[in-house]
């Protein structure tokens, strides 16, 4: 479809008010840490688990997070890879073959925000890379009457058609686009909204916006907007290159630094003090941080708002159209964590202890309806999957005209809500009293 990029100017002056300016609601993306559990006052029934071998379910807990961030950065590599390529010679078939990597470094990407909760150095760091949802305004150029979030001073920046961004009274050089820059442009103006790094920055600039509100399709930037000379679209397309490999290296440079948390035999990473604590604490994190993920983000954040608001902003990877697929893998980190199992990108599963053998030594009811409830969430999960399969993605389903679709979503949702209260019975199982998964404000 026509693109008709908005006006260029090299001063955008951004009218920033920071008086009057209260206390906002915690985002979703800072979820609340667990509370440990003194070493010297366990909980009654954890005398019933073996401490070894608790212990041995939260190093391998560890090795789970190894090897699903490995794995992220080995894609987010690849994708890097491709963005090089594009760049190289923008045309069909480079940009084609750079959104299916980014399509690919998701799935395992997705796998690892069950270790957002509980582990604050992995939450500190989330938002860098999968902040969301984002103002695109303050990237490129989008179509004049795009919605963005209210008041949000930098909802129309385009940092790509600008050189000089006035703050207030400041005056901020964005001439040279580096990834410290872009880092440093984020949440612009104190608004969420601002997100100039990560994997939906990437995403819009590789798909543009979807223009297509709740009917079918994508969005269809063309590659030629990459295109430096004739043939070029879009405008300020050395600018837009720029932007599209600082915000790759940026991602991959991320990705690198969190392996390195989770490598075995380091003394001054996380997982070192991860193993150093408690294994009770251990536990605690790896159940809060399944429960969290199930009710407060999944469920709520990032199912419940969107349908509730018939809002296609409000749909996570919404320039793809790759929600359902982030939704389903969101949902088989949390199933991971359980059975202590992960299906690497080469294809080989690794296993070790597991929580799931924990709690059935301790009561095999409850483990069984917890796998049970793990299995049938992602049963509901598949379902969306499989409509998108059909031509109906995640944008459809929750148009206000779609009760059909909608019912799906509704189901996804019990079927989270459901195992989270599951979760929550085995933690009790295994001594961890009071779990409280974070639901990010909403109510089920």
């Amino acid at each position: 479809m026509l693109r008709m990029p908005l006006a260029s100017a090299s001063l955008l002056a951004i009218a920033i008010s920071l008086a009057g300016c209260g206390e906002d609601k915690a985002p979703a993306t800072q979820a609340a840490a667990p509370a440990a559990s003194s070493a010297s006052a366990p909980a009654a029934a954890t005398s019933q688990v073996d401490e070894a071998a608790s212990k041995a379910v939260v190093s391998h807990y560890a090795d789970l997070a190894l090897a699903v961030f490995s794995d992220a950065a080995s894609t987010g590599k690849t994708l890097q890879g491709a963005i090089d390529a594009l760049l190289a010679n923008p045309n069909d078939d480079t940009l084609k073959a750079a959104r299916e990597a980014w399509l690919a470094a998701r799935v395992p990407y997705m796998q690892t925000e069950v270790f957002r909760f509980g582990n604050a150095v992995v939450d500190d760091w989330e938002g860098q890379l999968n902040a969301w949802p984002l103002d695109e305004g303050l990237i490129d150029y989008v179509a004049k009457d795009y919605q963005h979030a209210l008041g949000n001073p930098g909802a129309s920046a385009n940092i790509i058609a600008n050189t000089e961004l006035q703050v207030g009274e400041d005056k901020l050089d964005v001439t040279t686009i580096t990834p410290e820059l872009l880092a440093s442009l984020n949440e612009l103006g104190g608004s969420e909204a601002n997100v100039a790094t990560g994997y939906h920055a990437i995403e819009f600039l590789l798909w543009g916006q979807d223009l297509n509100g709740s009917g079918p399709g994508a969005g269809e930037r063309p590659a030629s907007d990459f295109v430096v000379g004739e043939g070029a679209t879009g405008g300020n397309n050395e600018r837009r290159r720029a932007f599209i490999k600082a915000a790759a290296d940026l991602l991959v440079s991320d990705l690198d630094a969190m392996v390195v948390q989770w490598q075995a035999g380091k003394t001054d990473n996380y997982r070192a003090t991860l193993e150093a604590d408690t294994a009770e604490n251990g536990l605690r994190k790896m159940l809060f941080g399944m429960g969290s993920l199930s009710l407060g983000e999944l469920a709520g954040e990032r199912m419940k708002v969107a349908l509730e608001a018939n809002s296609t902003e409000d749909e996570h990877d919404c320039f793809s159209d790759n929600t359902h697929n982030s939704h389903f893998y969101n949902g088989k980190g949390i199933r991971n964590v359980y059975l202590g199992e992960y299906k690497k990108v080469d294809g080989t599963t690794l296993t070790g202890p597991s929580l799931s053998s924990l709690v059935a030594k301790v009561d095999a009811a409850a483990d069984s309806t917890l796998k049970a409830d793990l299995e049938a969430t992602e049963g509901k999960l598949q379902a969306l999957v499989d409509s998108a399969g059909n031509g109906k993605h995640f944008d459809q389903l929750i148009a206000a005209d779609n009760a059909e679709g909608q019912q799906i979503v509704r189901d996804a949702i019990a079927a989270l809500v459901k195992q989270t209260g599951a979760i929550e019975q085995a933690a009790g199982k295994l001594g961890i009293s009071d779990l409280n998964p974070d639901t990010a404000d909403h109510s089920f």
